[in-house]
């Protein structure tokens, strides 16, 4: 068994019921070479602070809930292992996103930019009873690399330009329709 060890994690945390603005508190987790900082932020919930907030779900990189900044850099929980920040690690709700509280944001803003621009393949007239849709795998292969989006919204805390102006319909409802856009084959 992996020898423990323990490190600081700072949490930039903030209750809009208690707090004017947002405040650090350091937590002191145990960890070995597999714990990641959801688990982390686990045992701070577990043991610490039960009155911490943050999303998660699948612990496997596939649901996206778990994204936050990580020493400023957009990352999900559940692919951050502490053993990566030994000297300390400092974690925040996702920048560019209102504060819902402690490390959940209102993803609003994001939600409704992906259902705007329809990011789902639009099919043809067929009726059922004439068969499914076909795609080739040229077709597939076309899209394919714009179909891996978990809806993390660690784009949107990455992206400067929607930091600046929050109207930008931002980087996960563009990148559907890139394969659609002039110059395409």
């Amino acid at each position: 068994m992996a020898e423990m060890q323990t490190l600081k994690i700072e949490i930039v945390r903030y209750n809009p019921e208690t707090d004017s603005k947002p405040h650090s508190e350091i937590y002191e987790v145990p960890f070995d070479e597999q714990t990641s900082l959801l688990d982390g932020l686990g045992y701070i919930k577990d043991n610490l602070a039960p009155d911490l907030s943050y999303r998660w779900s699948c612990r496997m990189a596939i649901c996206g809930s778990c994204g936050m900044m990580v020493n400023k850099v957009p990352k999900l929980a559940c692919k951050t292992f502490l053993r990566e920040y030994t000297k300390g690690i400092k974690v925040e709700a996702l920048a560019n996103f209102p504060i819902e509280r402690d490390l959940v944001v209102d993803m609003t803003h994001f939600i409704e930019s992906l259902e705007s621009i329809k990011p789902y393949i639009i099919g043809n007239a067929r009726t059922p009873d004439q068969g499914p849709n076909t795609q080739t795998p040229a077709q597939m292969a076309k899209y394919h690399q714009f179909s891996g989006c978990i809806n993390c919204g660690l784009c949107y805390a990455a992206c400067p330009q929607f930091g600046l102006n929050p109207e930008f319909i931002g980087p996960a409802a563009i990148t559907p329709g890139s394969p659609l856009q002039p110059g395409q084959p």
